[in-house]
């Protein structure tokens, strides 16, 4: 790529943000003096703040899924003029294409969809079976249109900070060890992602007992998750810090952690990307479709028949496809992490 000043419209989950990256890598890769501005909702600065290619990152505050055109015209009309050459538009939504446009920033790189016909002017076709990732997704925008083979998408890995970890650390009355284990039983997209907060109360209480400090991470919104969790373990080493901690706290504590136990959720893959264990445990998604980005991972998914369904909530009502794995499973899988062995290995999925 040629410009020198490149302009990213991001994704709005946290794990996509967090995959986004190896779009980042590449590119960076490819121009080492390319300076790379990300549109992005204020929540994801903490992760751009991380990302060593990201030059700045440039607020868009608006609620999720909102239109909010004249927000993205008066952001539009702010960076015209600060030398953008190329946009590059990762959500699929004409609303996302928007600011590009308004900032008059004359080659707009997206994905056909939506009706944005005059919004993009640099149109990829989009192919589910050759892009069946979202990470494979995100790089292949940062391609010139006749390179056909995508390369491999190179793994995130997001800058921690020693000293926001000591105050953390401080603040929250934790002691770190080579056993820590962090545990995420949420997921914000909905309960058909998430193993119940009985059984990683269960689990919690298995690793306590066995010499580990257990933090439970999450947002405010998982909080009364977390207390089920803790709640259920019963045991002192288990400390519930869901809703206490800042996003940029949870990058440090999961660089802390030995092994981290997850849901498929946007801390899972900022756990992957500070170089953690992750133990990933999937239902109604798929890793096929959101892997971890790491070599240090073990997968758990039964990938029953009805899996991915992509749902919310289990359309048929048994759940099938979390409930199987068991608390003995996740355990051993676990602790075989912090053995350093792997208990299943890297999975195709």
């Amino acid at each position: 790529m040629s410009a020198d000043k490149l302009l990213i419209v991001g994704p709005a989950w946290i794990g996509d943000m967090v995959m986004a990256q190896s779009l980042y890598k590449l590119l960076r890769s490819r121009n080492p003096g390319l300076r790379i501005d990300v549109i992005a909702p204020p929540w994801s600065k903490p992760i751009l703040d991380r990302m060593p290619e990201v030059n700045r990152a440039i607020e868009l505050d608006v609620a999720h899924g909102e239109a909010a055109v004249g927000t993205r015209w008066k952001l539009g009309r702010r960076l015209r003029g600060r030398g953008y050459r190329r946009a590059i538009v990762l959500p699929r939504s004409l609303k996302a294409a928007l600011a590009p446009f308004f900032a008059a920033v004359p080659v707009r790189t997206g994905y056909r969809g939506e009706w944005r016909f005059a919004l993009i002017n640099d149109a990829r076709p989009f192919d589910p079976v050759r892009l069946d990732q979202t990470v494979k997704r995100f790089i292949a925008l940062g391609l010139s249109k006749d390179e056909d083979e995508l390369p491999l998408p190179p793994q995130p890995s997001l800058r921690t900070d020693e000293e926001n970890l000591r105050s953390a650390v401080q603040r929250l009355g934790l002691t770190p060890t080579a056993a820590t284990v962090a545990i995420m039983p949420g997921a914000e997209y909905g309960p058909a992602k998430r193993w119940p907060a009985h059984r990683f109360g269960a689990l919690s209480a298995r690793l306590a007992g066995a010499g580990s400090q257990v933090w439970l991470l999450g947002s405010e919104s998982e909080r009364k998750i977390g207390e089920e969790v803790r709640v259920a373990a019963d045991h002192e080493g288990v400390i519930n810090l869901c809703g206490r901690t800042t996003l940029a706290d949870a990058v440090d504590l999961l660089g802390a952690a030995a092994v981290a136990v997850t849901n498929d959720s946007g801390l899972m893959h900022v756990a992957a990307a500070v170089d953690t264990h992750v133990v990933s445990l999937y239902g109604s998604t798929t890793p096929r479709f959101t892997p971890p980005l790491t070599e240090r991972k073990d997968v758990l998914y039964r990938n029953p028949e009805c899996s991915p369904c992509f749902r919310r909530k289990c359309p048929l009502g048994h759940f099938n496809c979390m409930m199987e794995l068991s608390v003995d499973e996740v355990a051993n899988v676990a602790m075989a992490a912090l053995d350093g062995r792997s208990a299943v290995g890297n999975q195709p999925w």
